[in-house]
C-alpha cells in the first residue's frame, strides 16, 4: 500500500508591519500663491534629503483642504499656510520657521509661537486729512511702535517711521473690495463689472497713487479665476475637458492663477494697510 504523501502547510506573515511601508506623520499643508510655502519648499527638500519625510499637501485638492481641516479641530489649531504638523502628536509650527526650528519640531520639541504684535497699526490719515489729524495719528503710530519693542529686531527695522508714512501718497478714500475667496466661485459677471465700474471712480479720484494696475484686465482675471475655482468644485480635474469643449492651455491657465492670487495677496494687503475689513 502506497504511503500517503504529507502536504506541509507553510503560514503566510500575519505581521503587517513587515507588509506595509509605515506612513510618515508629518505634514506640511501649503497653499498656491503663498509666498512662505514657495520659501519652505527648500528647507523641507534639504530636511528630506537628509532622511526625514514630510509630506507636502497641496490645499487645492479636496483631501488635503478635509484632513488639514480635521487636524485643526482635533488639536484646537488656528493656522494658514504653511503649517507644519505631526498628526500623531499634535505637535506643530504654524507658519515659515528656520531649517534649525524645523528640524527641533521633527525631533519632538515643543516649538512656541514667534512673538507677534499687540495689534495692527493705526491706519493712517487720508489724503487731504488736517494737520491735527495727522499729528494725532503721528502719536498713535508712535505709541504702537513702543508697545512692541518685544518684536525681533528685523520686524523693527521693517517697520516704516510715522513720517515716512505721512509723505507717502495715500488715498483719498478706501477702495472698493471685490469679491474674494470663497465668495469668488458664486460670483456673477455682473458683480465684477460693477466692482469694476466703482473701482475705476476710485482711481480717477485717487491718481496721484503709484502702481495702480489696469481695471479691465483685473476684472477679466477675477472672471477667469472664478470660472477656474467652480470648475474644481465642481470635481473636474486638471486638463480633462468634456467632449466638443475646446483644449485649455494650462501652462497660460497656471500662470493666470499666479497672477490673480498674486493680485489677490496685493489687495488684501492694500486693505489691510488701509484698515478696510
Amino acid at each position: 500500500m502506497a504511503k500517503e504523501e504529507v502536504l506541509e502547510v507553510v503560514e503566510e506573515p500575519t505581521n503587517t508591519e513587515d507588509i506595509e511601508e509605515e506612513l510618515s506623520p508629518w505634514y506640511v499643508f501649503c497653499s498656491t500663491g503663498c509666498g512662505f510655502c514657495k520659501k519652505a519648499e527648500p528647507v523641507v527638500e534639504e530636511l528630506n534629503n537628509e532622511g526625514y519625510d514630510i509630506l507636502t499637501l497641496d490645499l487645492s485638492e479636496p483631501d488635503n483642504a478635509k484632513l488639514n481641516q480635521e487636524l485643526k479641530t482635533e488639536y484646537g489649531v488656528q493656522c494658514g499656510t504653511p503649517w507644519f504638523i505631526n498628526a500623531e502628536t499634535g505637535k506643530g509650527v504654524c507658519g515659515y520657521r528656520e531649517k534649525d526650528v524645523i528640524k527641533q519640531w521633527l525631533d519632538g520639541e515643543d516649538i512656541p509661537e514667534p512673538p507677534k504684535p499687540t495689534g495692527p497699526p493705526p491706519r493712517p490719515p487720508f489724503h487731504g486729512a488736517t494737520n491735527k489729524e495727522e499729528i494725532a495719528w503721528k502719536k498713535e503710530y508712535k505709541k504702537w511702535v513702543k508697545d512692541n519693542k518685544h518684536m525681533p529686531d528685523n520686524w523693527q527695522k521693517q517697520q516704516k517711521s510715522a513720517s515716512e508714512i505721512i509723505d507717502a501718497p495715500r488715498p483719498k478714500s478706501d477702495p472698493p473690495r471685490p469679491p474674494m475667496g470663497p465668495q469668488m466661485a458664486q460670483a456673477t459677471d455682473e458683480s465684477f463689472d460693477k466692482w469694476g465700474e466703482e473701482y475705476k471712480k476710485w482711481q480717477e479720484e485717487n491718481k496721484h497713487l503709484p502702481n495702480l494696475q489696469p481695471v479691465d484686465q483685473m476684472v477679466q482675471n477675477m472672471k477667469n479665476r472664478r470660472d477656474q475655482m467652480a470648475a474644481q468644485q465642481a470635481g473636474i480635474q486638471p486638463g480633462v475637458r468634456a467632449p466638443g469643449t475646446p483644449a485649455v492651455d494650462n501652462t497660460k491657465l497656471n500662470t493666470l492663477d499666479a497672477k490673480v492670487q498674486a493680485l489677490e495677496v496685493k489687495i488684501d494687503k492694500l486693505m489691510s494697510h488701509f484698515g478696510v475689513k
